[in-house]
């Protein structure tokens, strides 16, 4: 039997793997992404990034900063925006072009980080988004800022 792949049925396997196309983006849409901070996401990360600064991986050297303690490197926070960005909205098929952040308060190992990504400006001539990102631990916003996304435009099926 021969099985005839058509460009119209690749479109459509491909649009599968996709988050939303610019067309389908509203302003307000939102969505959330939940983690709670480990050890061993610190120290995987640190061994990724080669950030190994002791704030980060030694406790009695962490104790001495303003922070009294260990965190949490504030990119690995920032991963899960991408995480919301990447998978859930605007979702696969999307690429970073600018993001802007402000470090409000440090993230700590067994903190439940709750990060919302929202919408706030379509520019659909140039295929951006214009998102609000916030990380919080309970009411406590730790980042916020904006990102800004390039979405592809859903393919014509041949």
């Amino acid at each position: 039997m021969d099985h005839k792949v058509t460009p119209a049925v690749v479109v459509a396997a491909i649009e599968e793997l996709h988050g939303y196309f610019i067309n389908d983006l509203q302003v307000g849409m939102t969505d959330v992404y939940v983690r709670t901070v480990t050890e061993t996401d610190i120290v995987q990360y640190s061994q990724i990034s080669g950030d190994n600064n002791p704030i980060h991986m030694n406790e009695e050297f962490a104790r001495q900063t303003v922070f009294n303690g260990r965190i949490a490197h504030g990119m690995l926070t920032c991963g899960y925006i991408s995480a919301v960005l990447g998978t859930k909205l605007p979702g696969p098929g999307c690429a970073y072009i600018n993001q802007n952040l402000n470090f409000r308060a440090p993230v700590r190992i067994g903190d439940t980080v709750q990060t919302r990504v929202t919408i706030m400006e379509i520019i659909k001539e140039a295929n951006k988004v214009v998102c609000e990102v916030v990380c919080s631990i309970a009411e406590k916003v730790v980042i916020d800022g904006t990102a800004t996304l390039w979405v592809p435009n859903r393919r014509p099926l041949s």
